[in-house]
């Protein structure tokens, strides 16, 4: 899905609970990391998380359901741009726009895997 079609989704979502089992949903349209991808696990975040790249998309694997979707929406927020463009992108301002309520240790690993990117 595009960050588009995911953001639309998620406003016409009613109660937080609804959200967050859309977030899971995400996660299961991950595509799967192409062989010899260049993988960086992300520390920070509770769960085991790498974002890979490999001809400049970028791929993620998750352990967990929730997060395999947060990374889903990251993913598709950066999809189809390099890192110039990404570093100039307020991502985080971007993911708190969808008004996921997420606990502290969910936050942080989103705030570690928006630093990935602006690594780049």
């Amino acid at each position: 899905m595009t960050y588009a079609e995911i953001k639309n989704a998620l406003s016409f979502a009613g109660e937080d609970v609804e959200k967050l089992e859309m977030v899971m949903e995400f996660g299961k349209n991950l595509v799967p990391v192409p062989e010899n991808a260049k993988c960086s696990e992300i520390l920070g975040c509770a769960s085991f998380v790498k974002i890979c790249e490999k001809d400049g998309r970028f791929y993620g694997v998750a352990d967990s359901a929730m997060v395999r979707g947060i990374v889903a929406i990251i993913l598709s927020m950066v999809d189809g741009k390099n890192a110039n463009e990404i570093k100039k992108m307020d991502l985080l301002g971007e993911f708190n726009s969808l008004n996921l309520h997420f606990g502290a240790a969910r936050l942080n690993g989103v705030q570690s895997m928006i630093s990935f990117f602006h690594n780049l």
